[in-house]
């Protein structure tokens, strides 16, 4: 989904991550019920009852108890001809959540500065499992710029804040998270995971990581991580743009202002910590 190139002049088609139907027969009820809200929330469209009942595999009869809950709940809706959609009340807790992260208020005066400086979409990331997850983000002022969506994930092996995160996990989890193997999404993408963990130790030797073209070839982006007062990493601060302006020159011109960004971060957060 994520760092597609978008205009001002044109349409840009939104990719999405999805997996393969799997079948909701061994999982427990409130399993069962969140996949199917999250893949109504997900799916851009409203959905009928045989068409969600063929996505997981299961009985008509058994999808309209778990819609019939979702509605009954208030996380869905059902629309005129029976087919259904998400409601606004994901939207709600979804904002109050967004809410909740003290870093994205205290992050988004360094995010404004490195905006202004780069003139590229800037990125606030998390690491969530093998994904990073977009929490805050503003876009590029031109009019070509990289695509990503606020909320939005993207393979952590494949861009600037996710290799950037993967360098500083300790080894069981980097290798609980590479183990069952790298995806490759362009030819830029690192799958080998000898060659994988060495460029991590180069990453973190360095301080930044730079993506060129792993996750969408014609988008390349640079990252830093962020610390916390106890200093762990935490999340990390990043800019995309397309390849064409973000050369080697210019790479290097900006590593400077996104590393700028993240110790201003961390100071923010420092001074939470003792304000506290």
């Amino acid at each position: 989904m994520e760092h597609t190139l978008a205009s001002d002049s044109t349409a840009t088609t939104q990719l999405t991550r999805s997996g393969t139907a799997t079948d909701l027969a061994p999982e427990s009820s409130l399993a069962r019920g969140l996949r199917v809200l999250t893949h109504l929330a997900l799916a851009g469209r409203p959905l009928g009852v045989t068409e969600l009942a063929h996505h997981f595999r299961v009985p008509k009869s058994n999808m309209h108890r778990h819609l019939n809950t979702l509605v009954g709940q208030g996380f869905a809706s059902r629309l005129a001809g029976g087919r259904y959609r998400a409601s606004l009340k994901l939207w709600q807790l979804g904002l109050a959540t967004y809410n909740s992260l003290g870093i994205v208020r205290l992050a988004r005066p360094a995010l404004e500065e490195l905006v202004d400086a780069s003139e590229e979409t800037v990125h606030l990331s998390v690491l969530d499992k093998g994904d990073v997850l977009y929490v805050d983000k503003i876009d590029s002022p031109q009019p070509v710029r990289a695509y990503s969506r606020l909320g939005g994930r993207a393979p952590a092996h494949c861009v600037a804040t996710g290799k950037v995160l993967l360098a500083h996990l300790d080894q069981a989890r980097l290798d609980a998270l590479i183990g069952t193997g790298l995806a490759r999404h362009s030819s830029q993408t690192i799958t080998d995971a000898g060659v994988f963990e060495a460029h991590l130790a180069q990453i973190r030797a360095a301080g930044f990581a730079v993506n060129r073209g792993e996750w969408r070839e014609d988008v390349y982006g640079l990252a830093a991580p962020i610390r916390d007062a106890a200093g762990s990493i935490v999340a990390a601060v990043g800019i995309s743009g397309p390849k064409q302006r973000l050369g080697e020159r210019r790479l290097k011109q900006l590593t400077p202002f996104v590393k700028q960004a993240a110790r201003r971060i961390e100071a923010a957060l420092a001074g939470q910590e003792l304000a506290a």
